[in-house]
């Protein structure tokens, strides 16, 4: 444990400053609720965008790509494409601007633009805030547990004690450090909203650049003293070909057996299946979180799109310089840290392990703060996406549709309160409800693909086929582990699809189709290419200047490279850390290339207001 007093003194510094932010913002956010819930859509579209990068910069996730860096090497950049991180590049390439059209404050509302108010349009309008809020509520448990762990491992209570006459069973050590670091994340997003939640998330990321760039700095002198790294061959090589071949037998045998338990062989098969996968979950859109929340908070479509253009370029050379950092450290001094765990070596372990061992007092604090800052923001960021939806789409639309911006204001922390209540009660009673809400959050994404697909894309889809669809793809995601045991759930991802996708289109043809006033408006507002043929002759008719959207083409090929701009800089990174010039040139060259394209046949034709 070498946390010392300058460590101490820079995390206080860091709450004292967020806690500013949210007294200094407070009147700004109390003006109106788009105000309070996105900031009065007038935030710069690149503070939004690091915004959501920062928010991105989790703690557990981060701990995860470190850990699988360490066992896969190189190769492991592909894995995030099982969230799939490629979805920032439909989103930049047309889908924020599409979601940016509609001028609605949350994804709920979103679904009354698309299949109107009226008799069964409820149905999707009340399945997606019940996904929206399961979500957040389910994701703000685990953040707030997640942090207490990490935290309690750097400052364990006996070094607290002292000072704080509190006894405490050794179970509710992390408990404790998650009130008290999510009860300073509520307090500046409670009273700041939106606006206090961006500039919170904008100090961050400068302290995780500075943070990042150190690691990787200290990572490439021991590298150098070392001479190389204690890897079996193909560690270092990015592409892969059916098989991994990696074998770590005479290097670190423990790794041979999580490569075995994780089940991603063989590997060329199950990559076929992400990617599938990803592309799929890209083109369904975000998520009702709070990804979508800063897409609807920029100023116009133009500026949504350069806003998620903006979480690409900030987000994985900067965390990717950790990663490997960290990576490297943990194999140069692999037998001099502590990753045991009840259950034999947990290489997610290895993220705290290097930083407590090998990180000097006061970078250590930054690098705390950095982490830390991490959860704030993407508790904050969810925090906000839920209270929206409670305020907006349960209260204003069910309740009182005519509040007033005090009444509204008082419902805004009145929610607020009850989410992050729910939310730590949720978080003690973390390891009861964990196999059900890894079913609720699997269940949820496994669902939600087909009909969300089919919402931009095909004008006889309504508001009866999306509930279907979500239904049918839940319950089976729910059910079908039962089925497919000791299975990863990729592999039978394709039963969810065709599942969801009969419930999605079953249960449109079987009712009548959306009113076409609601569908025109729609089509001629957000303007998706797609099958829209009998809404787009009756646009025509009424205004024949119309023009369809025939960007599909051109919009996957913008997607194409910019997937492959996406790989790069996130290898080029990796590659400077571990000193490799052909690698670095070759990487560095394509990336080039790809912004080269994308700045003709993207950027230029990108709408102008």
């Amino acid at each position: 444990m070498k946390i010392q007093l300058v460590d101490f003194l820079v995390i206080i510094a860091y709450l004292v400053l967020v806690t500013v932010i949210g007294l200094v913002l407070k009147k700004q956010a109390e003006r109106s609720k788009n105000d309070y819930l996105l900031g009065g859509k007038s935030m710069p579209y690149w503070m939004l965008g690091v915004s959501n990068a920062s928010g991105m910069f989790d703690i557990s996730g981060t701990a995860w790509m470190v850990a699988i860096m360490f066992v896969y090497g190189v190769k492991s950049i592909w894995l995030p494409w099982l969230w799939p991180v490629f979805n920032q590049i439909f989103l930049m390439v047309y889908l924020s601007v599409w979601l940016r059209r509609s001028n609605v404050s949350t994804g709920a509302e979103w679904m009354l633009t698309r299949f109107g108010n009226k008799g069964d349009a409820q149905l999707s309008h009340k399945i997606i805030i019940a996904f929206a809020l399961l979500s957040c509520l389910g994701f703000m448990a685990y953040g707030f547990i997640g942090l207490g762990k990490f935290i309690e491992i750097f400052i364990p209570w006996p070094l607290v004690q002292p000072y704080v006459p509190l006894a405490l069973a050794p179970e509710y050590v992390a408990h404790t450090y998650g009130i008290i670091f999510t009860l300073f994340t509520v307090f500046y997003s409670l009273l700041g909203g939106m606006k206090s939640i961006v500039w919170a998330d904008l100090i961050h990321y400068i302290i995780m650049v500075f943070v990042s760039v150190a690691i990787a700095v200290i990572a490439m002198h021991a590298l150098a003293d070392h001479g190389s790294l204690p890897v079996p061959t193909g560690w270092t090589d990015l592409f892969f070909g059916k098989d991994l071949n990696l074998d770590w037998t005479g290097y670190i045998g423990e790794v041979n057996d999580k490569i075995k338990a994780d089940g991603f062989s063989p590997f060329g098969y199950f990559f076929a299946l992400m990617t599938a996968k990803g592309i799929l979950s890209s083109l369904a859109g975000p998520a009702p979180n709070y990804d979508m929340q800063k897409i609807l908070s920029t100023k116009s479509p133009r500026e949504a799109a350069l806003m998620s253009m903006i979480v690409n370029v900030v987000l994985l050379p900067t965390r990717y310089l950790l990663i490997i950092g960290i990576a490297v450290l943990g194999l140069l001094f692999y037998k001099d840290i502590n990753i045991a765990s009840p259950n034999g070596q947990d290489f997610e372990r290895i993220l705290p392990a290097v930083l407590n061992a090998y990180i000097p007092s006061g970078l250590l604090g930054l690098v705390l703060v950095g982490l830390m800052g991490a959860f704030m923001g993407t508790f904050a960021g969810t925090f906000n996406a839920a209270q929206a939806y409670m305020v907006n789409d349960i209260y204003l639309k069910s309740f009182n549709p005519n509040a007033s911006n005090k009444q509204i204001k008082k419902m805004n922390y009145l929610t607020g309160l009850v989410v992050v209540s729910i939310s730590i009660l949720l978080g003690f009673f973390a390891k009861d409800v964990n196999s059900i809400l890894q079913w609720i959050v699997s269940a949820l994404y496994g669902g939600y693909i087909a009909s969300n697909v089919l919402k931009w894309h095909w004008w006889r889809f309504n508001s009866n086929g999306f509930f279907w669809g979500m239904l049918a793809g839940i319950l089976s995601a729910m059910l079908l582990p039962y089925i497919f045991t000791d299975t990863v759930p990729l592999y039978y991802f394709p039963v969810i699809l065709a599942l969801s996708g009969l419930g999605s289109v079953v249960g449109s043809l079987l009712t009548p189709a959306t009113d076409k006033e609601v569908l025109k408006k729609f089509y001629k507002n957000v303007k998706p290419w797609g099958f829209w043929g009998p809404i787009h002759d009756e646009v025509v008719k009424e205004d024949p200047n119309f023009t369809a959207n025939h960007n599909f083409k051109m919009d996957m090929f913008n997607v194409f490279i910019g997937t492959i701009g996406q790989t790069s800089i996130t290898a080029l990174p990796v590659f400077v850390v571990l000193m490799m010039p052909l690698q670095i040139g070759i990487t560095a060259a394509v990336l080039g290339l790809c912004v080269i394209i994308l700045w003709k046949t993207w950027y230029n034709k990108l709408p102008t207001a």
